[in-house]
C-alpha cells in the first residue's frame, strides 16, 4: 500500500510540475523554462521565395495534387481527365497511368499512407450541394503495374444539413486538402465565406461513412493542398487567398491527432496570383508545390509550375531535436 501511495504521489508531481508555454525557441514568445507547449507560440511575418520555379506541361494545367511516391512527383488533373502523371524534380513527365474504370468529377487532391494511394474527387465549390463525394483508394502495387485495384470510400459532412444549390463559391463544405494516418483520413476543408479551415475525420475503410468534425482552424485563407509525416507529428498546408495571395500553414508538435494543440505558423509565399493546389516532401524540410495556370486576361497570364521550397530554417531545429 505504501509503495502504491509513493507511485501515486511521484505521478502527480510529475504532472503538476509541467511548466505550460511555448517551446519554439524561434517563435517570438519562447519560454526556455516551458516543458509543455501550449500551443501559445507567437511568429514574426515571414515570407519566401521558392529557390527555382518550372513551367509544366500543358497536359497538366490543372495539376491539383501532389505526392511523393517511387522516386517521382505524382500529380493530376481536376477535371475529367483519368491520368496520373509522374514527374522528376524539375516537372518533366516521366510517366503516366490511367484509371481507365472511375471518373473524374473534381479530383482535387493525393495523399498515401505505406500501402495505399488515395484520390479525392470531392470538389464541391460550383453549388456546395454534391452528394456523391468520394475518395478513391488504389493499391500501390497493382498501380505500379499499371493494372490499379481501386475501392471507393463514399461520405457526407456531419454538420451539412442543408444541400440547397449555391452559387459558386459560397459554401463551406468544399475540400481541396486530406491527410491519411494509420487509422483514419483527415479533411482539411475551405470555409469560402470566412477563409476559415474545418477539419473532419473520416475512415479510411472502402464504404458509406460520415466525415465527423473536429475543429476549426483559421488559417485566413483557403487551403487547397496537405502533406503529413505522422511520425513526426507535422503537417504543412498549402493554399491562397481571396486576392491571390499564396501561402504555407505549418502544424507540428501537436499532441496525438489534435492537429491545433502545438506550433501554428503561417508563411506567406512570394508567388503573386498563384493558386497554388498540391504541396508533397520527402523528409519534411525541402517541398515541392505546384500551381494550376490562372489566365485574367490582361492583368494575369500565371502558368502551371512546379515550386522547390527549402523550409530548413524554419523547421530544422524541430524536426533534428
Amino acid at each position: 500500500m505504501k509503495k502504491i501511495a509513493i507511485f501515486f504521489f511521484l505521478f502527480l508531481n510529475s504532472i503538476y510540475s509541467q511548466i505550460p508555454g511555448c517551446t519554439d525557441s524561434l517563435s517570438l514568445n519562447y519560454n526556455p523554462n516551458a516543458t509543455l507547449n501550449d500551443g501559445s507560440c507567437e511568429y514574426e511575418n515571414l515570407k519566401i521565395r521558392p529557390r527555382y520555379s518550372k513551367k509544366l506541361s500543358d497536359s497538366i494545367k490543372e495539376t491539383s495534387g501532389l505526392i511523393d511516391f517511387n522516386n517521382l512527383l505524382w500529380t493530376h488533373n481536376d477535371d475529367h481527365d483519368k491520368t496520373i502523371y509522374g514527374l522528376d524534380s524539375l516537372g518533366v513527365i516521366k510517366k503516366k497511368i490511367i484509371l481507365a474504370n472511375v471518373i473524374n468529377h473534381d479530383w482535387e487532391e493525393i495523399a498515401q499512407d505505406s500501402l495505399y494511394i488515395y484520390i479525392g474527387d470531392f470538389g464541391n465549390n460550383y453549388s456546395g450541394n454534391r452528394k456523391n463525394l468520394q475518395i478513391l483508394k488504389i493499391e500501390k502495387r497493382t498501380f505500379l503495374e499499371e493494372n490499379p485495384i481501386i475501392e471507393k470510400i463514399s461520405f457526407n459532412y456531419s454538420d451539412q444539413t442543408d444541400f440547397s444549390a449555391l452559387k459558386p463559391n459560397k459554401t463551406n463544405f468544399d475540400c481541396e486538402a486530406f491527410i491519411v494516418s494509420k487509422d483514419s483520413i483527415y479533411l482539411f476543408t475551405k470555409q469560402w465565406s470566412s477563409s476559415k479551415t474545418s477539419i473532419y475525420s473520416l475512415s479510411k475503410e472502402s464504404g458509406n461513412h460520415t466525415a465527423q468534425l473536429k475543429t476549426t482552424l483559421d488559417t485566413k485563407g483557403l487551403v487547397t493542398g496537405a502533406v503529413y509525416f505522422e511520425d513526426k507529428k507535422l503537417i504543412v498546408l498549402c493554399g491562397y487567398s481571396k486576392t491571390g495571395k499564396s501561402f504555407l500553414y505549418l502544424l507540428y508538435d501537436f499532441k496525438d491527432f489534435d492537429f491545433t494543440s502545438g506550433n501554428k505558423r503561417k508563411i506567406d509565399l512570394k508567388l503573386p496570383f498563384h493558386q497554388i493546389e498540391g504541396i508533397t516532401s520527402k523528409d519534411g524540410l525541402h517541398f515541392f508545390i505546384t500551381n494550376e495556370a490562372l489566365i485574367r486576361k490582361p492583368v494575369i497570364n500565371t502558368p502551371q509550375q512546379i515550386h522547390y521550397l527549402d523550409l530548413s530554417s524554419v523547421l530544422g531545429l524541430y524536426l533534428h531535436k
